[in-house]
């Protein structure tokens, strides 16, 4: 095992990690971090069925439909049977399906798939779907419509539209309690610097993170903090989300990850 010195390198900076993560809180404490954990996944119905009720009976005025997750297909399908559509109605649009879940979860329900991403990356969705269609200029004048938990823009939503697409990003399920209140201040912390960095210890992690934040572009969400992870494995997976690791530990074990992360901000 690596030896850190406990210097308190990280007083003065907060750092993210799991809700699950105590064992790394506590070290992390103990070097003069405020430690703060992102809140726990929790899939359910969005607040208000309204918009997507809206963009499902006008489903006739959108050429693709992009499934970016696999709630999202669960959750767009129950809703649009629950209205009296049939599967057989999505045949006149092109669909995307982001994943291995949300592809297995197309195929079980028989919906057609025209693109499927070599990987998760808002870029590599934007890529595969240019590339289908033939290059950006054919991207002008479509409409896209994509089920998503959160209202948030991405690297997707701002290339179809500077292609000259249009594109509804329709909150069709939630990711977290309704009365928890800690999502939106987590963002507000990492849009405005606020994160100093934040901490995986698995692939699980990493992927449950990105569900709650309804992303695959963690690198974009994460640009303002440094990124550490508790193994090489874990920093790997990281990469299919378009992420970037600054602090990988040596040995997987939370003592080390903290001390990695505290060596990685000391200025002595």
């Amino acid at each position: 095992m690596k030896a850190f010195p406990n210097n308190r390198a990280l007083t003065d900076r907060t750092i993210l990690v799991s809700p699950t993560g105590d064992e790394l809180a506590i070290e992390l404490t103990q070097h003069g971090a405020r430690v703060l954990a992102w809140p726990t996944l929790d899939i359910g119905a969005p607040e208000t069925y309204e918009t997507l009720d809206q963009a499902i009976e006008n489903l006739f005025g959108y050429d693709w439909l992009i499934f970016p997750r696999m709630p999202a297909v669960d959750f767009f399908l129950r809703r649009f049977r629950g209205l009296g559509h049939e599967i057989s109605e999505l045949d006149s649009l092109r669909v995307c399906g982001v994943g291995a879940e949300a592809v297995g979860r197309l195929e079980q329900s028989e919906v057609h798939i025209d693109v499927i991403p070599d990987r998760l990356s808002s870029k590599l969705v934007f890529d595969a779907i240019e590339n289908y269609v033939g290059g950006r200029d054919a991207l002008r004048g479509l409409n896209f419509l994509v089920p998503i938990a959160t209202s948030a823009r991405d690297y997707l939503q701002e290339e179809i539209e500077n292609a000259g697409g249009r594109i509804d990003m329709v909150a069709t399920y939630r990711t977290y309690s309704i009365d928890d209140p800690k999502p939106s201040r987590i963002s507000a912390l990492l849009t405005g610097g606020g994160i100093d960095c934040i901490a995986f210890a698995s692939r699980s992690e990493l992927s449950e993170f990105a569900a709650i934040f309804d992303t695959n572009n963690l690198g974009r969400l994460l640009a303002g903090a440094a990124v550490a992870c508790r193994d090489h494995d874990t920093a790997q997976a990281g990469q299919a989300l378009s992420l970037t690791t600054d602090i990988v530990s040596e040995v997987a074990e939370a003592s080390d990850l903290a001390g990695a992360i505290a060596h990685y901000f000391r200025t002595d």
